[in-house]
């Protein structure tokens, strides 16, 4: 066995693939009325101010985008789902940060790989915490399967089967430089 990195999505393909999202979240949503999109940091909420600029250039509607950090939820710390910008005039990144209202609205969740599930429940656990949304769902650029709880993503860039000594590893400009979807770990060569 042989240790390999392939490359799975290009920057096009990652492009695409959120292009493709956006208007799957538009067409099921009937629009973008009552909706928020939610990051799981950290490349969560890149791929979300990403698919929030698509949806705005193709409905021009208003998007709220807001964040949301697992890791103190995970810890028993209090958790705040704050307003990092949106799109259509409703709020600047430079001004102070706000508590989104989720109650009655639809959550629009989204990160970069789902895995075994366990972050889309934390998550799912904060945003219940601060409200009763009307809805939740899921928006991921990989899902790589092994899911220990069941956790289904309902718009999903890409279905990558692997095994679990694979991992992917997701690259985005704004933390890695680049953009691109990696596969690596232990592969069998090719017979």
């Amino acid at each position: 066995m042989q240790q390999t990195d392939h490359v799975l999505m290009d920057e096009t393909a990652i492009r695409r693939a959120l292009t493709r999202i956006a208007h799957e979240i538009l067409e099921r949503n009937k629009g973008f009325e009552d909706c928020i999109l939610v990051g799981i940091r950290t490349r969560g909420i890149y791929l979300a101010r990403r698919i929030a600029d698509r949806i705005h250039e193709i409905e021009e509607a208003t998007v709220l985008v807001g964040e949301v950090d697992v890791t103190k939820y995970r810890d028993d710390r209090t958790v705040s789902l704050e307003t990092v910008g949106a799109l259509g005039g409703v709020a600047e990144a430079d001004q102070v940060q706000e508590e989104l209202a989720v109650h009655n609205k639809k959550i629009i969740l989204v990160d970069d790989v789902l895995y075994t599930g366990r972050t889309v429940r934390a998550a799912m656990d904060a945003l219940i915490d601060l409200g009763r949304p009307q809805m939740i769902q899921l928006a991921v650029l990989v899902d790589r399967g092994h899911r220990e709880l069941p956790i289904r993503p309902d718009y999903v860039g890409k279905n990558v089967p692997t095994s679990r000594m694979e991992s992917i590893e997701v690259q985005l400009t704004e933390s890695d430089e680049t953009d691109q979807v990696l596969i690596t770990g232990q592969r069998r060569p090719s017979e």
